[in-house]
């Protein structure tokens, strides 16, 4: 089987943000007469969707949400992140993403998207890191009501590249994915695709119980490796280090 294509995840990998949107999603609750709890959001809401974390947080509190009410937070929300990035000169990235782009492409693979941030959001740090020529496709929030770790994602991004590009015959086995938590990871494998965990959010021996490929930072992958493997037709066994 041949690697086709890399489909990286967003806040986590592209970007360094999550402490933010925790601030954020803590200003909504207080917003709306709620209080949040220590450690609540780690457990509730990284690796998953906006929506799907304030529909979580909300009900744990005897709150059940219309879909008019959620879309509101999920906005309201969004602009407030927006309005944050507008501050920040230098957006926070991680070691190595530059250098793992230049291999991608080098080799003449695809890349896109598959995060559930809102699209604004992705959009607007793709442009502000002068990265948005090189992802093909994105799917984000707004395309999908299943959260990770729910496939749905990854397996629509394949849908879409193969629309972007009709003669690739790109298979969910032709994708490597790159995630930094366990949803996302979990999300890649029912998709059907080898996962990365790279050790951003998570300490690197959680990742590599959870992935096919673990690193510690991005630059870590040896893209020359993993092609090896997925040419020889196999699958790595967890917890390789691909360096």
């Amino acid at each position: 089987m041949v690697l086709k294509a890399v489909l990286f995840d967003f806040n986590g990998v592209i970007i360094n943000d999550e402490p933010l949107h925790q601030k954020l999603i803590d200003e909504i609750l207080v917003e709306e007469n709620l209080r949040p709890k220590p450690g609540e959001y780690w457990e509730v809401c990284v690796g998953r969707s906006d929506r799907a974390c304030l529909k979580e947080l909300f009900e744990r509190r005897g709150r059940i949400l219309t879909d008019a009410q959620l879309d509101e937070l999920v906005a309201r929300k969004s602009r407030y992140y927006q309005q944050q990035l507008q501050e920040i000169e230098k957006l926070p990235t991680y070691p190595g993403l530059q250098d793992l782009i230049f291999q991608i492409r080098a080799a003449q693979l695809k890349m896109g998207i598959v995060s559930g941030a809102v699209r604004r959001e992705i959009e607007l740090v793709l442009e502000r890191l002068q990265l948005t020529p090189y992802f093909s496709v994105i799917v984000a929030g707004d395309d999908i009501k299943a959260s990770k770790p729910e496939p749905d994602g990854y397996l629509l991004a394949v849908e879409k590249l193969n629309q972007v590009y009709p003669d690739l015959g790109l298979e969910a086995a032709n994708c490597l994915v790159i995630e930094d938590t366990f949803a996302g990871l979990q999300a890649g494998k029912r998709a059907g695709m080898q996962v990365v965990g790279v050790a951003n959010t998570y300490p690197f021996h959680m990742m590599q119980r959870c992935s096919n490929w673990a690193v510690d930072y991005l630059h870590d992958l040896d893209l020359a490796r993993v092609r090896a493997v997925f040419a020889a037709g196999k699958e790595s066994p967890a917890g390789t280090t691909p360096s």
